[in-house]
């Protein structure tokens, strides 16, 4: 860890090479995939009513806070009693319908916006809620190190391991991201992604 925050430098061309395409991908999926997510509103309208979108309050690059925009797939109001609990494989909050959103990746299309405006990249290491944070940098040696970068929709923990896979292995696929980190890397976990969402496997 110590020798990685002496190293790593991403180069300023492709950090600007990488913004510009999340701008570009990030509008055109939109447009693309509106349909998909009309029909997955009206879907979550018609089985669960209201709120048909769900946000929460993430930690972004330099541990600065920030909003996620997602598809809901849980019951309403569904951490009023137990407070932030971690989502696992057979969790009874998500609903029939949510399970197959998150099953094939749908309810994180909204995060589009997210990209388009910045506060997330295609690519990158996995935002995870404030509570969490808190505990993982407390527990987990070199853990700050993974918010030197902007949270992505996708990255190396999520196309490589599972929802059993532990969060000192994931910072482990991340730190590996973020040192290696290049345009045909991130082609490649995009294209790991794709294989993910159709066979509806892979970490969240």
């Amino acid at each position: 860890i110590p020798l990685m925050e002496i190293t790593h430098r991403s180069p300023q061309w492709y950090t600007g090479a990488k913004r510009v395409l999340d701008i570009v991908c990030s509008l055109v999926l939109l447009i693309v995939l509106s349909p998909l997510l009309l029909l997955a509103a009206l879907g979550i309208f018609a089985t669960m009513g209201w709120p048909i979108i769900f946000t929460q309050e993430r930690t972004g690059r330099d541990l600065k806070p920030f909003r996620v925009v997602k598809l809901r797939t849980m019951v309403r109001d569904a951490e009023a009693k137990s407070g932030p609990v971690m989502a696992s494989e057979e969790d009874p909050r998500i609903t029939p319908l949510g399970r197959i959103l998150r099953t094939y990746r749908i309810d994180e299309l909204p995060q589009l916006l997210n990209i388009l405006v910045g506060s997330m990249s295609f690519v990158g290491p996995r935002p995870e809620r404030p509570a969490f944070v808190e505990r993982y940098v407390e527990e987990i040696p070199g853990y700050r190190e993974r918010f030197r970068m902007k949270p992505g929709a996708t990255g190396l923990a999520q196309v490589s391991g599972s929802y059993a896979t532990t969060p000192e292995r994931k910072l482990k696929y991340d730190l590996i991201y973020m040192y290696h980190q290049n345009l045909p890397m991130d082609v490649q976990i995009v294209m790991g992604t794709v294989r993910v969402v159709l066979t509806g496997r892979g970490a969240r």
